[in-house]
């Protein structure tokens, strides 16, 4: 159960003393590491060899990483190619002053986007069978990967929700107040132990009592994957469905991104402005729209296969 009317203000990771481990650094190696596995199970079970695997994974990396990067700029901050043009490609803010951030602005859309070409190109030279008999079966570590994502962002309380009176409402600090913020309020230099004195130290209570309660939007969208993942290896593993071309790609376009759509009800506009900006739906409703279409056309496409195409 999701604790009640809780403030959130997490640390940034596993201080390991001489290393950090950072939340959500963490997530996606867990992600990419249980998604290999799956993968391999898989392919043992298509009688796939095994040494096909590691470029598959090389390929995923890569698309999951650019086209996530390259679709939050295209899609939330396109005035990044002009105004600050290496920070699109780079983890450094360089305007107005040199600053390490990380790869804070990563797009599902861009992902997806990303992930359906590396794996057109995967296919081409390395498996040589069908984009959509691979799409099939990489959607199961897909999915899986999509769960722990968004606790990474739970973890670094990004995308947050609307402000909510409900019993599901969190205080995100880090959300309210940024670093600068934080140690300019607390008098303390060290980012750290200013967010820690935030939520600890009594004189900063009414700090932490401005924050409004939010919808927690990453963790209603990870629960939201955990059934798409389970109906996914559910039909995979005990259904037939598996061998209509199409058909679990389709479902888990339908799927993701429908639970994509609803949650974005729940979640803050990621870009001011573009709220309610089409026919009521704000950009990641309206980005979600396609993808489910293209599920649903692959859905009926492959109901209506007589049989499973053959590959040798």
């Amino acid at each position: 159960m999701l604790p009640l009317k809780m403030t959130w203000n997490p640390s940034t990771g596993l201080d390991l003393g001489f290393f950090t481990i950072h939340y959500y650094s963490l997530m996606f190696v867990i992600a990419f590491s249980l998604g290999w596995y799956l993968m391999k199970k898989v392919y043992k079970n298509e009688g796939i060899e095994e040494e096909k695997l590691d470029p598959l994974f090389i390929y995923s990396v890569l698309a999951i990483l650019i086209g996530a990067r390259l679709g939050h700029v295209f899609f939330y901050q396109t005035e990044l190619l002009w105004e600050d043009p290496l920070s699109v490609i780079l983890p450094f803010r360089f305007v107005p002053e040199i600053e390490y951030t990380g790869f804070q602005g990563l797009a599902s859309h861009g992902a997806a986007i990303g992930m359906i070409f590396a794996m057109y190109l995967y296919n081409k030279k390395i498996l040589k069978k069908s984009v959509l008999w691979l799409l099939d079966r990489v959607i199961l570590p897909v999915a899986l990967g999509a769960i722990f994502v968004r606790i990474g962002n739970f973890f670094n309380s990004e995308m947050v929700g609307k402000i909510t009176d409900s019993n599901l409402g969190i205080k995100f600090v880090q959300d309210q107040y940024n670093k600068y913020e934080v140690q300019r309020l607390t008098g303390i230099p060290n980012e750290h132990k200013a967010y820690q004195a935030l939520t600890d130290d009594p004189q900063f209570a009414n700090y932490i009592a401005e924050i409004p309660y939010r919808f927690p939007g990453q963790l209603m969208e990870s629960f939201g994957y955990v059934f798409v993942f389970l109906i996914l290896m559910f039909v995979y593993w005990k259904t037939n469905l598996r061998k209509k071309e199409g058909f679990l790609f389709g479902l888990f376009l339908v799927l993701l991104w429908t639970v994509r759509f609803i949650v974005e009800y729940f979640k803050r506009a990621q870009v001011e402005g573009r709220e309610d900006w089409i026919f009521g739906f704000n950009t990641g409703q309206i980005l979600s729209i396609p993808f489910i279409l293209i599920g649903i056309f692959l859905i009926l496409r492959a109901l209506q296969q007589k049989q499973t195409p053959q590959y040798h």
